[in-house]
């Protein structure tokens, strides 16, 4: 395998779903195999280790799900559904494990299963120009920016550190719009939709950021209608679904949230305000979009929306 033909693979990784809703578990593993692959220097776990940690991750970046017993076991699809040009799934005897066996933690549990990137893969990425844009691939084509970093502190891999010099693969994505960010400012005035924060230095806005509703790497459109103007709190907030929107527009707060000082419980203030309108002739924010976020991201329960 080269490297172009990993990177290949990562950017086409086939996109779960679970009765409408994104399921971005296969990246989140991957993901947290490169921070382990990067720590010893094996990919190599048990289902046993990976079930705890890859199912918090996927609690934490991935859509809310209803169940506890279900939060618990969320690694298992991954684990068994992972491409397996990437990975390979053995069990205590050392036999391979198909594609078709059960994404069920008994099963797996039973069996001793150890999963590992196929040696190919540990190889490539042992580079750090490769780990770099695997890392980069994965991130901008199942999530937001905003929660780049948070994701990568989650799996031990340092942002910061990979090697700058390397642009994420585009194969089959989408660039941004130009002069988006700043269509989006001005439509709200240069001022968070959700707080009123409009802080400059001079006349240039600080903390200011243009957020989408429906994520761009979801095929969110760069549009005025799925876009809001956020202070950079707010923007990280929304998109990890701490905050969202209702039918009506008004701000919802996350049941799940909780704060001991009394700026972070100013968060729950912002429960049930109406979002700032945008300018007059500006299109208002669209209602699939904002279904979208309440389905996909928001922390809670779409029926109470």
């Amino acid at each position: 395998m080269r490297r172009e033909d990993l990177l290949e693979r990562l950017a086409g990784l086939r996109r779960a779903n679970v009765g409408g809703v994104r399921a971005p578990h296969k990246p989140l593993l991957l993901l947290w195999l490169f921070g382990r692959l990067t720590a010893t220097g094996s990919s190599a776990v048990t289902y046993e280790e990976a079930e705890e940690p890859v199912s918090l991750l996927i609690n934490e970046f991935g859509p809310p799900v209803a169940s506890p017993s279900a939060a618990r076991q969320r690694a298992a699809m991954p684990f068994v559904h992972l491409e397996r040009e990437l990975w390979e799934l053995r069990d205590g005897t050392g036999a391979e494990i198909g594609p078709d066996a059960p994404e069920r933690r008994g099963w797996l549990l039973d069996r001793a299963t150890t999963g590992r990137l196929r040696p190919p893969v540990e190889r490539l990425m042992g580079t750090p120009s490769t780990m770099a844009a695997a890392v980069r691939v994965l991130l901008d084509r199942h999530f937001t920016p905003a929660l780049a970093e948070l994701i990568c502190t989650a799996v031990g891999l340092d942002l910061a550190a990979l090697d700058p010099t390397v642009a994420a693969p585009t194969s089959g994505g989408r660039g941004r719009k130009a002069g988006f960010a700043e269509q989006v400012l001005r439509a709200y005035a240069y001022a968070c939709a959700m707080c009123g924060f409009d802080g400059a230095l001079g006349r240039n806005p600080v903390g200011l950021q243009a957020a989408h509703v429906r994520w761009h790497s979801q095929e969110g459109p760069d549009e005025i209608d799925n876009a809001l103007a956020l202070c950079a709190l707010h923007h990280a907030l929304f998109d990890l679904g701490v905050l969202g929107l209702t039918s009506e527009l008004r701000i919802r707060v996350s049941e799940l949230y909780v704060a001991r000082s009394d700026a972070g419980q100013a968060v729950h203030a912002l429960s049930g305000r109406r979002l700032t309108a945008p300018q007059p002739g500006r299109p208002a924010l669209a209602a699939d979009h904002v279904a979208w976020h309440t389905r996909q991201v928001f922390k809670g329960h779409p029926a109470a929306a």
